[in-house]
C-alpha cells in the first residue's frame, strides 16, 4: 500500500513539474509545426516535379500534401465534378528531388486523400465567402489541410511572392467534425508583418536572427504555423535563432536545431527584447 501510495505521489510531482515547464507544455505546439513544415514541403517539391512532368495544365484542379509514417505525398487531382488523382510525388525526410518518386497515372482518393480533399475544398469555399480571412498585396493564401489523432483541421497560410522576404501572421486554423462539417475559424494573428532576411548591420555582418511578438489573443506560446514557416524560411534567410515575445514568455526557436525553449518573461530583464512588430 506504501509503495502504491509512493509511486502515484511521483507521478503527481512529475506531473506538477511538466505543468510548471513551459518548454514542455509547448511541444505538442512545436509537433503540429513540423507537420505542418512537412506537408508544405511536400508541397513546395513536388509542385515543381509534377508540373514539369504532367502537360494537360487545364486538367489540373489543384493539389493538396499530408504525411504518413516517415513519407510525406503530394497529390494534384483532377478538374472535374468527381475528381480523381493525376499525380503523386513521395518524399522521405530529405525532401531529395533525386529520391522522389513520381507517378502521373490516374487512380481514386483513398479515404484518407478524400477527407483531405472534402475539408480543403469546404474551407476554400468558407474562405471565399468570409470576411474573417484576408488577403495582402504581393501575398498568396497556402491551405494545409491536416488530419492527426481523428483531429481534422485547415490551416491557413499567407506566403510572400517575391524572395528577400518572411511573412508571419495573417494565418487561420478551421477545425472540423468527423463529418468534415466546420466546427470553428479562428484567426492566429491579428495582423501580417513581412520580415526582410539579408540585411547587413553597420559592422559589416549579416543579420542572422529576428523577432515578433504575440498580442493576448494569439497566446503566451510561439504558434505552430510560426513554427512552419521558420522551418521553411530559416535556412534561405540564413537565421540562427527567432524570437517570439508574449506577455508571459519568450519563445526562443533555435533554426539550427530546430528546438524551442520557453522563459518566462519575469526571469530574464525587459532591456533585453527587440521586436519586429506585434501581432
Amino acid at each position: 500500500m506504501k509503495k502504491s501510495i509512493l509511486i502515484i505521489s511521483l507521478l503527481l510531482q512529475l506531473h506538477a513539474m511538466a505543468q510548471e515547464n513551459p518548454t514542455l507544455l509547448a511541444q505538442p505546439i512545436v509537433a503540429e509545426g513540423k507537420r505542418l513544415y512537412a506537408s508544405e514541403m511536400a508541397s513546395w517539391y513536388g509542385t515543381d516535379l509534377f508540373v514539369a512532368a504532367y502537360k494537360n495544365r487545364e486538367n489540373i484542379g489543384g493539389y493538396f500534401s499530408y504525411t504518413i509514417g516517415d513519407t510525406s505525398k503530394c497529390i494534384f487531382f483532377s478538374r472535374a465534378e468527381n475528381p480523381v488523382v493525376i499525380g503523386t510525388i513521395g518524399f522521405d525526410s530529405t525532401y531529395n528531388v533525386a529520391k522522389a518518386k513520381l507517378s502521373i497515372a490516374e487512380r481514386n482518393f483513398t479515404s484518407l486523400e478524400n477527407d483531405l480533399y472534402t475539408i480543403r475544398k469546404i474551407a476554400l469555399e468558407a474562405i471565399v465567402k468570409d470576411t474573417l480571412f484576408k488577403r495582402y498585396r504581393n501575398t498568396n493564401l497556402n491551405l494545409i489541410p491536416l488530419i492527426y489523432n481523428n483531429e481534422k483541421k485547415l490551416y491557413v497560410l499567407t506566403g510572400p511572392e517575391q524572395s528577400g522576404v518572411v511573412i508571419f501572421g495573417n494565418d487561420y486554423v478551421i477545425e472540423f467534425d468527423a463529418q468534415n462539417k466546420i466546427v470553428s475559424k479562428k484567426q492566429l494573428h491579428r495582423n501580417l508583418i513581412p520580415i526582410e532576411y539579408g540585411a547587413v548591420q553597420k559592422d559589416g555582418e549579416e543579420v542572422v536572427g529576428a523577432a515578433h511578438s504575440h498580442l493576448p489573443e494569439t497566446g503566451d506560446f510561439i504558434t505552430a504555423t510560426d513554427i512552419c514557416t521558420l522551418m521553411l524560411y530559416e535556412k534561405i534567410a540564413k537565421w540562427k535563432q527567432h524570437n517570439v515575445i508574449s506577455a508571459k514568455y519568450l519563445n526562443i526557436w533555435n533554426c539550427e536545431t530546430n528546438q524551442l525553449v520557453v522563459v518566462p518573461r519575469d526571469s530574464i530583464k525587459e532591456g533585453n527584447e527587440e521586436t519586429d512588430g506585434k501581432h
